[in-house]
């Protein structure tokens, strides 16, 4: 391991608030350095303009001296057969590439279409891999990495079938997000989802959950195994963010991530506010890092 290996601590911070300017006082106040940028003053990232984010994001981000570890953007939420919707996320796409570049950042966070419902989602194995075949050309011609993360139901939702996918893309322009917490509500065991993912892993998300009712919770405190999982990266070598997702609270960008009653992940804030969540998940995340025994710099 080298002495040179750094951890850098990220996160969706529209989880503080749909505000982007309290956003940056949160995360700077904290000292964390990057934030991964979703929604910005109540709107989405995959709905902004190269100009807009020129002249009404990158000035905010300058000013705090906040760099963006990732775009969470929403490519690959639409419908497996919604030809139309694919079309538009394309054109999307595109610009988000640009937007990447003019934030100096590499990775765009991507999906694998909803599934209609009812219907198997192994049945639709080829027609995901052909679109996202679509959107990695798109990514390698800007030299940008989408990053799939594992998410609920869509079709790379358990360990096989994002192991499908991403044999079947092929390219390095396409790689592995890890997230516990899906995994967990995806019935899924995170070991052995790692196990079989973990060459594709290049980016993770710190979220936990727990099985009985499917809740989201502090990191460390699901099912989750997240201190075991980043005990064995960091021995591993890996280098990259560490980004919070903690989904303690109700926000309003939730909405846009799931497909049924949001209140249904998060029942109870335990009367938290969203800084007051993503502080601790922030806080909870360090208590796990220095358990590790680990030359490696968090920043």
């Amino acid at each position: 391991m080298s002495q040179q290996q750094k951890l850098l601590i990220s996160g969706f911070s529209d989880e503080i608030s749909s505000d982007f300017n309290t956003q940056l006082e949160v995360v700077s106040n904290l000292g964390m350095r990057y934030l991964s940028l979703r929604g910005i003053d109540g709107k989405n990232i995959g709905d902004f303009t190269v100009d807009e984010i020129k002249e009404n994001v990158l000035p905010r981000l300058q000013k705090w001296g906040i760099k963006v570890s990732s775009i969470g953007a929403p490519i690959g939420k639409v419908f497996i057969d919604d030809e139309e919707g694919f079309e538009k996320q394309t054109v999307m796409l595109e610009t988000l590439c640009q937007i990447s570049h003019l934030l100096d950042c590499k990775y765009i966070r991507i999906f694998s279409f909803y599934i209609p419902k009812g219907k198997e989602a192994d049945f639709y194995k080829d027609e995901v891999i052909r679109k996202l075949k679509v959107f990695s050309e798109i990514a390698e011609k800007h030299h940008v990495i989408l990053l799939h993360e594992n998410e609920k139901d869509i079709y790379g939702d358990i360990a096989r079938r994002c192991n499908d996918i991403l044999k079947g893309v092929a390219s390095p322009s396409f790689k592995a997000i890890f997230d516990f917490a899906n995994f967990v509500q995806c019935g899924e065991d995170t070991q052995e989802a790692f196990d079989l993912l973990k060459e594709e892993v290049v980016y993770i998300h710190i979220k936990d959950a727990v099985s009985t009712d499917s809740q989201n919770v502090v990191c460390g405190t699901g099912e989750g195994k997240i201190p075991d999982i980043l005990t064995q990266l960091i021995e591993n070598g890996y280098e990259g963010f560490l980004t919070l997702e903690p989904h303690l609270v109700l926000f309003d960008s939730l909405k846009d991530l799931e497909l049924e009653d949001a209140t249904e992940v998060i029942k109870d804030n335990k009367g938290l506010d969203g800084a007051g969540g993503y502080k601790l998940q922030y806080e909870s995340l360090l208590n796990i890092l220095s358990t590790i025994k680990s030359e490696a710099t968090v920043i």
